[in-house]
């Protein structure tokens, strides 16, 4: 049985924390979001696919639903495990799919506040090209992974695609002003990419909720009209070091001269049961990654019928 350091207690919305599931591989120690975790178990017999990926080992059936096993050893270029009667299936799901993550051993979950997750330094990004950020509590350090990275470096088509956007119908799109949130580098060229093909050229990138707060508080100290001359449209993802999107949603939407601004979630971790989340702090929409195609409708929506 995983332990809590909360009890069990369930996070409000937007208070700018989250809770991780602590995990081991090899002499490492790694951290899952919890909301992407549908469940922890013993490992199941694995049936292999001929001519699959390096890191994914195979296939398990669980209950009625076929789901591929990932070996983060093998992603993570860590040696095997010493005792593997340890070994644990983290079952997650993301991206609109069920993953399950083959890990050493599984030890408690930790409540932390994003303020406590710094983003790796450029120099240590080298060997940390799988980590959205390091985790810092008392007795040690972790690393929160980029699963979506993870599942995506596996098979592309999970990812954004500007192709995806090319079919869609021309509109005058370069006059409208983006701010985006958006911690991961590899997202933030895809969006650019991919909104930029739709005809968004007007696009501000942030590294995290915290950097776009205080450009928004900036704008908003001069008043609503030096908001509308800038921003459009703000569009965040959830999982951010510093400050997450919630938190900034909520932010936005307690400000008199920002909340009439259009706020978007896009994030792997929309789903039926957490989608109440986003709409407690205020989002106007929230789209599950990789759905670029929505999301570009649902810009669309919100910038052309204010």
């Amino acid at each position: 049985m995983i332990q809590s350091d909360n009890n069990g207690i369930l996070l409000e919305s937007g208070t700018n924390e989250l809770e991780i599931v602590m995990f081991k591989v090899a002499q490492g120690t790694f951290g899952i979001n919890v909301l992407k975790v549908r469940e922890i178990i013993n490992p199941l017999p694995i049936t292999d696919t001929p001519n699959g990926h390096a890191h994914v080992e195979g296939v398990i059936r669980l209950r009625q639903e076929v789901i591929p096993v990932v070996n983060l050893e093998k992603v993570l270029n860590l040696p095997a495990s010493e005792n593997p009667s340890q070994n644990k299936f983290i079952i997650s799901e993301l991206n609109q799919m069920k993953v399950a993550f083959h890990v050493h051993s599984v030890s408690r979950i930790h409540r932390i506040s994003w303020e406590q997750i710094e983003k790796p330094s450029e120099l240590s990004q080298g060997g940390l090209g799988h980590t959205i950020g390091i985790v810092k509590m008392e007795e040690e350090m972790a690393l929160l992974l980029d699963f979506e990275k993870i599942v995506v470096d596996i098979n592309p088509d999970t990812g954004l695609s500007v192709d995806r956007v090319k079919s869609m119908g021309p509109r005058e799109r370069s006059t409208k002003q983006i701010l985006i949130a958006e911690d991961s580098a590899i997202l933030r060229k895809l969006l650019h990419d991919t909104l930029s093909e739709a005809g968004y050229n007007h696009l501000q990138f942030f590294e995290n909720g915290k950097m776009a707060w205080d450009y928004l508080e900036e704008l908003s100290n001069k008043g609503r009209e030096a908001v509308d001359q800038k921003v459009d449209l703000i569009i965040t993802d959830i999982e951010m070091p510093q400050m997450d999107g919630h938190h900034l949603t909520l932010r936005i939407k307690g400000e008199q001269s920002l909340n009439h601004v259009p706020v978007i979630i896009f994030s792997s971790l929309i789903s039926t049961d957490l989608f109440h989340k986003g709409e407690k702090v205020g989002a106007d929409a929230q789209i599950s990654k990789p759905e670029i195609v929505q999301l570009v409708e649902t810009i669309d929506k919100h910038v052309f019928e204010k």
